[in-house]
């Protein structure tokens, strides 16, 4: 038996299907369950006018046609049908996220206490009893329907509440590491390019989509431990001296420190990453003196991404080196300082690194100055 969009009063056919009309997108769409041709008849006469109707005849069309374009915004729904009871429907609907928050109204001759029970257990709204009222039943829509639409707009006013709140936290995040690199890279490009190495790298390895995108937002917090050290080491021309190692090799630490521990995945991570990202595939880094895998895999990514474009910047102490030497760093380093599995990866995919890093290329120091006296008038 076909599933349809509205149902007139001589809606089935010999071969027990239904004629099928064209529904009214201005018209809210209500899904009508029931097994009897008569009693999709009479809600069809109580509800056409004000709505658009889909019907299914047993439970295992209704849920496809819960999940079919245009959503149903409201379900009515028999009981005794033959195969799943409207029970189990219900029961069904609300296990899905597409059609758990679609309000169930059981229409039904089970008018018992321990009927209406059942049906408010399994998910439903409310329950009207057979034979229906006409008054009672467009009522009873009208008014789930006004809560359904209100439901909906809340929701979506949170969805978009939350999403401002997040970008918000990643701008703050992406400017904290900004701040951290200033001193020696006025420009700010570098955490943007490493953060798209480090997407590169950790997509090639096989993260998973949502960890490559936390990744992604988190790295460029690697370096924030960096405000604590002071000038004369950070940009120091020269060698450092072992005293101002020990100093300089705080800054994992101290980054770590500044972020905090927190159960939210960008800042646990951006944690991660400030503290492991300094440590050495042999076990020689800082500030633990991890190895192998002991280093998570976020800190061996970032590492490579960081020390790549580090490699390949100008620095008011260094001049920056030719991709091909840092290329060669990074393989005669490979099993020492990095992990040797990301750093094949990480030459696999230098053509989509040399695309980053063309596109965020630094900018000339008067264009950069230009860029921060219009912030600060602004």
């Amino acid at each position: 038996m076909q599933n349809i969009e509205s149902v007139s009063p001589s809606a089935f056919s010999s071969t027990g299907s239904f004629q099928i009309q064209t529904s009214d997108p201005t018209k809210p769409v209500v899904l009508v369950v029931d097994d009897t041709p008569f009693n999709i008849d009479v809600l069809r006469g109580v509800l056409s006018s004000a709505y658009t109707l889909k019907v299914a005849t047993n439970g295992e069309k209704a849920l496809a046609l819960a999940n079919s374009h245009p959503q149903p915004e409201l379900v009515l729904l028999d009981v005794m049908m033959p195969g799943m009871d409207g029970y189990e429907v219900c029961r069904r609907l609300k296990l899905e996220d597409r059609t758990r928050n679609i309000p169930v109204v059981f229409v039904t001759s089970m008018s018992e206490v321990e009927d209406e029970r059942k049906g408010f257990e399994s998910g439903g709204v409310d329950y009207i009893t057979k034979p229906v009222s006409p008054p009672l039943v467009q009522a009873r829509v009208a008014t789930h329907l006004r809560l359904y639409a209100h439901e909906r707009h809340l929701t979506e006013l949170v969805k978009a509440r939350t999403q401002e709140l997040e970008q918000t936290r990643l701008e703050i995040i992406r400017r904290l590491g900004r701040a951290a690199e200033f001193k020696d890279d006025e420009t700010g490009q570098h955490v943007i390019r490493m953060s798209h190495y480090t997407r590169i790298l950790a997509e090639a390895c096989g993260m998973a989509p949502d960890d490559v995108e936390v990744l992604f937002n988190a790295a460029p917090m690697h370096d924030i431990g960096k405000i604590g050290i002071p000038e004369a080491i950070l940009l120091k021309p020269d060698k450092l001296d072992e005293e101002e190692w020990k100093v300089m090799r705080k800054h994992p630490a101290i980054g770590a420190g500044i972020i905090g521990r927190h159960a939210h995945p960008l800042l646990h991570t951006a944690r991660i990453v400030a503290l492991t990202h300094h440590e050495k595939w042999d076990g020689s880094g800082y500030p633990r003196g991890l190895s192998g895998e002991q280093i998570p895999l976020s800190g061996r990514i970032v590492a490579i991404a960081d020390v790549f474009d580090a490699l390949t910047s100008e620095r008011p102490y260094k001049k920056a080196w030719p991709v091909e030497e840092a290329v060669a760093l990074l393989k005669n380093n490979a099993g020492s300082h990095f992990d040797p599995t990301l750093i094949a990866l990480f030459i696999a995919c230098l053509p989509d690194v040399m695309k980053v890093r063309a596109m965020y290329a630094d900018l000339p120091q008067a264009e950069t100055l230009a860029e921060y006296a219009e912030d600060v008038a602004l």
